[in-house]
């Protein structure tokens, strides 16, 4: 019997991590850190509820850090297998994992300065930048739809979830006395009606499930409804003289906006602005994005490719695509852009406002009537982000507390997940019986909408708690 215990995303959206035992491997899916509220960034600290040695390989769905960022934490405590993910996760962890490092080395340098003064002891950072090389020097790139043996008795399958770029759907395939099981973990499935990455592939059989429910409770706005307001922002923006903000994760979300924007400019409606892209991050990432460009959908690598603005660039690439572009890489361009107060659109890290340069712009800019804020991905409670969402009248930045004067926006048809009527379209294609279904990576209340309107469906979906097992 192979048994799957259940130790993250469980009780919320961050911190994805599995553990499968079968009766010759021990298998890790996921390692993600804890993000959101600070009692829930404790638990990145707390000891693993496992033996690192113990665990023979690790299977990555995805390389944001809520399932990726406490890998470094295995390399640390000895863990000696290999960490299988497909090729553009590779190239991608390498950025997320090394600027993820350097900001906990940064802030524990503030942490224990604040401490010294007052007599308490020092901390460590959770990981350095030797454990993340180290990390690297583990992981292994593998194509989609390529099934692959990783212990003696189970393989793998990569199908792509259309989420970021390399987003999977996993397939393990366990091997116990001459009877093979199949576990599917959806991963993080991606919003069809998302730019330039392809639809989710379907999958049809298995024994297990785990699905993720981020949107379970609501489906998004149709993109042509989400586009609109996105014109009609960006225009009202451009008649009353503010610029626009926009929080934007590094992966994903910033390329999506980044093509958006480029459709408005091909159309010429963003006359008399500047676009900048004001986070190094997003911009190494915008690079990797370029080079995988085989993994886009036809629809948009075919828009880009014809565009008056591309077809006479080097490269073909979507800052070719979006000639107004401006990257934003040292300290001091980054502070430059706080001189201006009107005609930027600036979009900056964090996505949930927890950190990065979005900070310092919306210091100096959402206590301005004429500023736009434009969020544009999900935002976990207890993040400044949610708060703002949420309509909170002031924003907090240090010392300083800033009155919230500018018009704040959320557009969820941008979302880089799938929606309640995605998700269970997503489940309609797994034929003859039904796998158990396991609802994991949600909010309690998206949780239990998705599984009673699956219920309606003929499913018996099962909300597992941290740390409950299941054997199968």
């Amino acid at each position: 019997m192979a048994k799957l215990t259940f130790y993250g995303a469980v009780t919320g959206v961050t911190g994805s991590m599995y553990l499968l035992q079968t009766d010759r491997s021990t298998l890790l899916l996921d390692c993600g850190l804890f993000q959101g509220r600070r009692e829930e960034e404790e638990g990145n600290r707390k000891a693993l509820p496992f033996a690192v040695t113990d665990i023979d390989a690790i299977v990555l769905s995805h390389a944001h850090l809520d399932h990726s960022g406490r890998l470094p934490l295995l390399a640390r405590e000895g863990f000696s297998g290999s960490i299988y993910m497909t090729r553009p996760s590779c190239d991608l962890i390498e950025v997320l994992l090394k600027d993820a490092a350097s900001l906990q080395e940064r802030d524990v340098e503030w942490e224990n300065k604040r401490r010294r003064r007052s007599g308490k002891e020092e901390i460590e950072p959770l990981y350095c930048l030797d454990d993340v090389e180290e990390t690297l020097n583990h992981c292994r790139g593998v194509s989609y739809y390529q099934r692959t043996n990783i212990t003696e008795n189970v393989d793998i399958c990569f199908k792509d979830a259309g989420h970021i770029l390399g987003s999977a759907i996993v397939e393990i395939y366990i091997n116990e006395r001459g009877v093979e099981k199949k576990l599917v973990f959806s991963g993080d499935l991606g919003n069809s009606q998302a730019a330039l990455l392809r639809d989710p592939d379907s999958v049809e059989q298995a024994d297990v499930l785990l699905l993720e429910s981020t949107y379970g409770d609501r489906n998004h706005r149709t993109m042509n409804e989400t586009l609109e307001e996105f014109s009609d922002v960006i225009a009202a923006a451009s008649e009353n003289g503010g610029n626009i903000l926009i929080p934007s994760f590094a992966v994903g979300r910033t390329q999506e906006i980044i093509f958006r924007l480029g459709e408005l400019y091909q159309k010429g409606d963003l006359r008399h602005l500047v676009i900048y892209l004001d986070s190094p991050m997003a911009i190494a990432v915008t690079e990797i994005y370029h080079r995988y460009q085989d993994v886009y959908n036809t629809e948009h690598k075919a828009t880009i490719e014809s565009s008056s603005s591309a077809v006479h660039a080097k490269g073909k690439s979507l800052h070719s695509f979006l000639p107004i572009l401006r990257y934003s890489t040292s300290t001091e361009e980054s502070m430059a852009l706080n001189k201006i107060e009107r005609g930027a659109i600036i979009i900056a890290g964090s996505g949930m406002c927890n950190g990065g340069r979005i900070r310092h712009h919306l210091k100096h800019n959402v206590w301005r009537k004429q500023s736009h804020v434009i969020f544009v991905g999900y935002q976990a409670h207890g993040t400044p982000g949610r708060a703002l969402v949420d309509g909170a009248t002031h924003f907090r930045i240090g010392g300083d507390e800033i009155a919230v004067k500018a018009s704040i926006h959320t557009l969820g048809g941008f979302s880089a997940h799938a929606g309640q009527s995605q998700l269970l379209d997503w489940l309609s294609h797994f034929n003859g019986s039904k796998p158990r279904l396991f609802l994991v990576h949600g909010e309690d209340n998206a949780k239990d909408t998705l599984a009673a309107v699956a219920e309606k469906s003929g499913w018996q979906p099962h909300i597992p708690g941290e740390g409950e097992a299941i054997t199968f």
